[in-house]
């Protein structure tokens, strides 16, 4: 049996990465107390035994006293032989208020206390810490469109293999912050920028000028070099230690050249290797949404 425990800060995109996992044939519950976690796959086992997939989502609206018991809860259910993933979104402090400030909804902590809405978000990270550490998978939607975080977790959730590790490489831009999902972070700023040059500014790591222009240095094959040694000497050490995700990402000042064309070397060198390798670049995916809107509106 396959368990996903979708958690995550209130207004992270919860609901709605658990309506994706019941569009793919999940048995799905909302908002399940952690103390019934055990209950309910006793009860499934023997009176629904055909229900091979099971998504439950778990956030601040259980009791401290649950959430602080969820790693002991969790480690229950894996040495009965449960396929257990933990799957956790968060968004960046300031988006999360400007979601609620949208939508006009009360957030869960503010419900039975005199919290403010910036205050209840803060304290909620508190709250969730003890599923944050236990997380397999943890996504940051600040960025992520409804769709984007639907195909998230279809692709990566619902298609993971057990004892298999899925392998992310994501491009990124400092201007915009590290990835709060990133479990490994190289910082390139110091390689020769294409930005400078008024020809390929408007290019990227992916086009062929910008990658001639960065392989005509030496420096830039010495980072790719050392970057993919030391992955090559650790992912297998991660592997061993039963990870089934890992993301490194690379950035550099507005991850648009750099970051992008030693992210796309990696995943290729790197695919042939791991079963599961997804690609993503975060500043082209966002300029690319923005390029459709204004298209849109247009």
């Amino acid at each position: 049996m396959q368990l996903v425990i979708i958690s995550g800060r209130s207004g992270s995109g919860k609901s709605i990465a658990l309506q994706a996992l019941e569009d793919l044939g999940y048995y799905a519950i909302d908002n399940l107390p952690a103390m019934l976690l055990a209950p309910l796959i006793d009860q499934l086992e023997v009176g629904s035994p055909h229900r091979r997939r099971i998504a439950v989502s778990i956030d601040a609206r259980n009791l401290p006293d649950a959430l602080e018991r969820f790693p002991e809860l969790l480690e229950g259910l894996t040495q009965r032989g449960l396929d257990a993933q933990v799957v956790y979104l968060t968004a960046d402090s300031k988006i999360l208020l400007e979601r609620y400030s949208a939508t006009r909804r009360r957030h869960p902590l503010t419900r039975e206390s005199q919290m403010t809405l910036a205050e209840a978000i803060e304290s909620e990270q508190h709250f969730l810490a003890p599923i944050r550490h236990t997380a397999d998978l943890v996504i940051d939607t600040s960025n992520l469109s409804v769709h984007d975080l639907r195909g998230r977790i279809s692709e990566q959730v619902a298609r993971h293999t057990e004892k298999q590790l899925t392998l992310t490489f994501e491009s990124f831009g400092f201007k915009r912050g590290v990835p709060l999902d990133a479990d490994m972070v190289f910082d390139v700023r110091c390689l020769p920028n294409p930005y400078w040059d008024p020809q390929l500014r408007s290019s990227t790591g992916q086009d062929a000028d910008v990658i001639a222009f960065l392989e005509n240095y030496s420096d830039v094959q010495a980072m790719y070099d050392d970057i993919r040694q030391w992955l090559e000497r650790w992912l297998p050490a991660h592997l061993a230690s039963n990870r089934s995700y890992l993301t490194v990402a690379i950035g550099c000042t507005g991850g648009q050249h750099r970051s992008v064309y030693l992210i796309e070397r990696l995943a290729i060198h790197f695919a042939t290797q791991f079963p599961s390798v997804r690609l993503r670049h975060r500043e082209l995916s966002i300029q690319k949404a923005m390029g459709e809107e204004v298209h849109a509106a247009s």
